[in-house]
């Protein structure tokens, strides 16, 4: 994890400056400032988003075995299921983090924030649908390593393996990530609007903000996401293979009932307002690091 995470900022950081020098040197200053923002967004959506993953992988590794089809537990997985690929897979939220931030900061003031976020929560499933697709099978211990898992899944299923379950991932992401962006934009905009002094959220701000912004997209996705668990992981299971993500949904409603849709609700509810808290604080605090470095009068 550490040498993506210190490549990744270095590089951001780099683009950063550059970026900044060029547009108090330049005539395009409006086209330097877009860059020297966009290369904000991309450095502090990435670290943020990667810090906060891999602290909190624990909780998600538990919400993944509440959601399995056998009901599997730490008694049968070890408590090296709470760790297992944290690093390796959270450095894929360098990349997730990114694309989120960047992509919903350019669009916004273009296609409004509603619009700005699915496309944002589209793009970046290239990169999140594989991380949770390895995730879930180291945790869930179909694989002992992330090195197994992707040697296994590239020999066995070919680049389409990465990619199992994509549609319930991407029904569970985008909505999650729409509701999450534009709930948060959506009080950010009330909380300034009261605070005229207010130019940026404080750090608490951000983290009750985000944790209230996550709770409310948790509660709309849940089920989108058992699915997306059950197909994942299915290989750990003993039970008929579900054929497809509307068959893993009819059996769920035939066999168990639909409460099983909820299962997992506290331990992903919890992951994902500690999550979306600690990246949104995290992440104001780098763009405020950054507006400190370049504005002379701080």
């Amino acid at each position: 994890m550490k040498s993506p995470l210190i490549a990744f900022l270095a590089i951001a950081w780099c683009l950063s400056d550059r970026a900044f020098a060029a547009s108090t040197t330049s005539p395009p200053f409006r086209k330097h400032r877009r860059i020297q923002a966009f290369a904000k967004s991309t450095l502090s959506g990435g670290a943020s988003r990667a810090i906060a993953q891999m602290t909190l992988y624990p909780i998600d590794a538990l919400r993944t075995l509440a959601q399995s089809r056998d009901g599997r537990t730490l008694a049968d997985v070890g408590l090296g299921a709470l760790v297992r690929g944290s690093a390796t897979t959270s450095s894929f939220a360098l990349l997730i983090g990114a694309i989120q931030f960047s992509v919903f900061g350019a669009l916004r003031d273009h296609v409004g924030p509603l619009a700005a976020s699915a496309l944002s929560a589209a793009a970046s499933c290239v990169v999140s649908v594989p991380q949770e697709v390895i995730k879930q099978r180291l945790v869930t211990k179909i694989y002992p390593s992330f090195r197994s898992a992707v040697q296994s899944i590239a020999r066995d299923e070919g680049i389409r393996g990465f990619y199992s379950a994509w549609k319930p991932t991407m029904a569970r992401n985008i909505p999650f990530v729409i509701i999450t962006f534009t709930t948060m934009d959506f009080l950010k905009t009330i909380l300034l609007r009261r605070n005229a002094e207010k130019r940026e959220l404080g750090i608490w701000d951000n983290v009750v903000l985000g944790m209230s912004s996550a709770f409310v997209a948790g509660a709309a996705t849940n089920p989108a996401d058992v699915i997306k668990t059950r197909m994942m992981t299915q290989a750990a299971s003993t039970q008929v293979p579900y054929s497809s993500a509307m068959d893993c949904m009819q059996t769920i409603i035939r066999t168990e009932g639909l409460g099983t849709f909820y299962s997992g609700f506290k331990q992903r509810s919890t992951y994902m307002c500690l999550l979306w808290g600690m990246t949104f604080a995290i992440n104001g605090i780098i763009h405020r690091e950054f507006h400190n470095r370049s504005d002379p009068s701080n």
